[in-house]
């Protein structure tokens, strides 16, 4: 038109080859972090094969040869490994169930209802998160030898639920807040009751918090040691960590065997967790947001 020709100005094109090296970096970044987090693994298991001799070295990773499985068959023989995950399974599943129920109602009570002293008991909850769980080792010894329960599998729940109540409550506080509050009031509307939207409102909106719940109450508890040792006496109540002891002598250990059990006890952990990575990083955003 009129033989005029229109320039278009054109945006200089971002450069591939930078693009191309930030990823690169970022992927090597990442790739070391992934290395460092699998390490202790990958460590933990090599050296649950190897023969007694082969631990002295300077080595960090010895190639076992040949393996020696053996290792785990004097763990779950001497160990009295069946025994022992019976009672981490269900010393954990009773807390885990207590702690669950324990959290979903008291954040309900913080969270939908208004009472008197709300804040300050929420407050009082909160301090529990920083009382070291071994500071109270004596005392509760003391309690729980004056009520008889020393040696049984109570000395145990009773702590692991204790200590993990104030952090499990202030999670699912923090998810219950990001929950919409129409779908109960409609509830309301329709005649529910409280244990009603609970159960069948709040319950069903509430698993990713559960999730996240769950695998950090397991955590305290399956690999909690200290306390097993000072409460519990006789193999009838001894938990998984405590399978270690068994082959710790006066002159000599069987390292082999030890290392076997605490692959073992770590096993159980690692596959929780591969399960519920989505629901546990869903279930602390949304309290880190709200809470």
């Amino acid at each position: 038109m009129d033989g005029k020709v229109i320039l278009q100005k054109t945006s200089p094109q971002p450069s591939r080859s930078r693009f191309s090296l930030g990823r690169l970096l970022l992927t090597v970044f990442l790739l070391v972090i992934v290395i460092a987090d699998l390490f202790p693994l990958i460590w933990l298991i090599d050296f649950s094969l190897l023969k007694s001799g082969d631990f002295f070295g300077s080595d960090i990773l010895i190639w076992p040869d040949p393996p020696m499985w053996k290792n785990y068959k004097d763990a779950f023989i001497n160990a009295h490994i069946p025994l022992l995950f019976f009672n981490s399974v269900f010393v954990c599943l009773i807390s885990i169930l207590v702690i669950i129920a324990c959290s979903i109602l008291l954040g309900y009570a913080f969270t939908r209802m208004e009472w008197r002293g709300r804040k300050t008991f929420f407050s009082l909850f909160m301090v529990g998160m920083i009382i070291p769980i071994y500071s109270t080792l004596l005392p509760n010894f003391i309690i729980f030898n004056k009520f008889g329960i020393i040696d049984t599998y109570w000395a145990l729940i009773l702590p692991y639920i204790a200590f993990s109540i104030p952090l499990s409550m202030f999670i699912m506080t923090g998810f219950m807040e990001t929950l919409p509050r129409a779908v109960e009031e409609a509830a309301v509307i329709d005649g529910l009751n409280v244990w009603g939207i609970i159960f069948r409102i709040i319950l069903p909106m509430l698993k990713p918090a559960i999730a996240t719940v769950t695998v950090i109450a397991f955590l305290n508890c399956w690999n909690e040691f200290i306390m097993a040792v000072t409460y519990i006496d006789s193999d009838t109540f001894r938990t998984l960590p405590f399978a270690v002891v068994y082959f710790m002598g006066q002159y000599s250990s069987n390292y082999g065997a030890q290392f076997a059990v605490l692959s073992i006890i770590a096993l159980p952990t690692v596959i929780i967790y591969l399960l519920f990575t989505d629901q546990i990083t869903e279930g602390i955003t949304s309290g880190a947001v709200k809470g």
